[in-house]
């Protein structure tokens, strides 16, 4: 077996939130708020530790909203793949898919208004080109040129973007980016707002089950935890689903079975998936107790009768995978693409664990209670919010309550926990200057600004121990 390299440190240059700027989803014109760096580069388990502190990265920035300050507090919120089962609006859009495919079917309405668990549709319906969804798996292969092109141009405005002058506008449309990249629509659509008491469904509950259905469940979570290994015998080492056997009779079909259904010969539609590495602030691993593919950023490309009608992007991490974003043909909207993908990256973070067993977690970005049109991503249960004051995970029906009676909520019930990641010797922050690495005692003791050691301390208490550690902060 070859060798495997380590990889360099990462090197980021910190900027202080100090404005308010115009919320993406409220459109306060003041009301958001965030810390941000700027990554030269960065591994990808200092960005496992990052997002697992409430960050989040678009292109090369990477930004941490100020939760007890911003207008729309942005949870981060994580799927357990592993104990996940399809609601019946989501089995809707696989089949949906297979129909298509296999008959050429386009469901009444062109996809538009369709009952989902939540405010999901009016995410993939608009004519928008960004969403906060992903891709799928398959062999590597060369970025065709010109959506090669389309990126790099992308990739030259952001970093001319990067300088310093200007830098507040930039920091305004990066997170402007990443908000869209969260189902934001780039123009105005249809909404679902609350329901008034006594009206309609609430978008913060799951939907309303059968006893039948939920006996039923129970007893597979039960089966699943006696032998996890079992949920994943439908997939081949190579990545290629095996032909699985049919469900038994009264038994819900599994994810694995409704997304890999067999076609017919004679079907109406072909598609396919490619993956390939992308530009991104993540340097690529490959060790050899990973991944096949290996960590780093990926374009998924889905391919329709040998036609390119969308691209995703995800960052394949050691404990997760992480959705960025979705661009797509709006001409295809009807297939809800955006509820797709996303269950093809649940089935897919069960595939990679079969080889890496620590990765076994789906990340969707932020979960914004306050905005009901983002509040779809609590559908995807089980699932767990992050605590923004102590970093640790709870179930996200704890924490609904919470939300209703407050925006911004600290979800660990203990009093007394505190931070353990967080910053404790500072003076062991590793600085970069005039192309030496030092530790931050060495450092100020040549520059005494107390703006600047305010700024750096600040930081250290964002980015926590580990990663002040390891990462090199870019001081000039």
């Amino acid at each position: 077996m070859a060798s495997w390299n380590a990889p360099s440190p990462s090197i980021v240059e910190y900027f202080e939130g100090e404005d308010f700027y115009r919320c993406g989803y409220c459109k306060n014109e003041s009301g958001s708020r965030s810390n941000g760096m700027w990554a030269h580069s960065m591994t990808v388990r200092d960005y496992q530790d990052l997002i697992d502190r409430g960050w989040r990265r678009s292109g090369k920035y990477v930004y941490k909203p100020v939760m007890n300050q911003t207008c729309c507090p942005q949870y981060t919120i994580r799927c357990r793949p592993l104990h996940f089962q399809p609601s019946k609006s989501q089995k809707k859009v696989l089949k949906k898919m297979l129909k298509f495919l296999s008959k050429g079917e386009i469901s009444k309405g062109n996809g538009e208004g369709e009952p989902m668990d939540s405010a999901m549709d009016d995410a993939v319906a608009g004519d928008f080109s960004l969403i906060n969804k992903l891709d799928i798996k398959c062999e590597l292969k060369t970025l065709s040129t010109d959506l090669k092109e389309t990126i790099e141009s992308e990739e030259k405005k952001k970093e001319k973007s990067s300088q310093k002058e200007g830098f507040n506008e930039f920091i305004h449309s990066q997170i402007i980016e990443e908000k869209l990249g969260s189902g934001e629509p780039s123009h105005s659509v249809k909404v679902h707002t609350g329901p008034k008491p006594g009206k309609g469904a609430d978008l913060s509950k799951p939907p309303c089950r059968k006893a039948k259905e939920i006996r039923k469940e129970r007893k597979r979570l039960k089966l699943m935890q006696q032998n996890p290994a079992g949920a994943f015998e439908s997939f081949q080492a190579q990545g290629q689903p095996a032909a699985s056997p049919k469900a038994k009779p009264n038994q819900p079909k599994s994810l694995e079975d409704l997304i890999f259904e067999s076609l017919p010969e004679n079907a109406s539609h072909k598609l396919e998936f490619t993956r390939f590495l992308c530009s991104s602030p993540l340097e690529p691993e490959r060790p050899p107790h990973g991944p096949e593919c290996g960590y780093g950023s990926f374009h998924q490309q889905y391919w329709l009768d040998g036609n390119i009608i969308a691209v995703g992007v995800i960052d394949i991490l050691p404990h997760c995978v992480s959705s960025v974003y979705l661009y797509y043909d709006p001409d295809y909207s009807f297939l809800s693409l955006g509820v797709y993908s996303a269950l093809r990256e649940i089935a897919f973070t069960r595939q990679l664990h079969e080889k890496t067993a620590q990765l076994s977690y789906y990340y969707m970005g932020f979960y914004i209670h306050s905005c009901p049109k983002m509040r779809y991503k609590g559908q995807y249960r089980p699932s767990d919010l992050l605590c923004p004051e102590t970093y640790v995970w709870v179930p996200i029906e704890q924490c609904l309550p919470s939300l209703e009676n407050s925006k911004y909520c600290r979800f660990n019930q203990d009093p007394q926990a505190e931070d353990e990641g967080g910053s404790k010797e500072p003076d062991r922050l590793q600085v970069f200057y005039k192309k030496s690495i030092m530790p931050y005692r060495v450092y100020k003791s040549h520059h005494k600004d107390p703006s600047e050691e305010a700024t750096v301390l600040q930081y250290a208490s964002l980015v926590g121990q580990a990663c002040s550690e390891r990462m090199l902060l870019f001081r000039n």
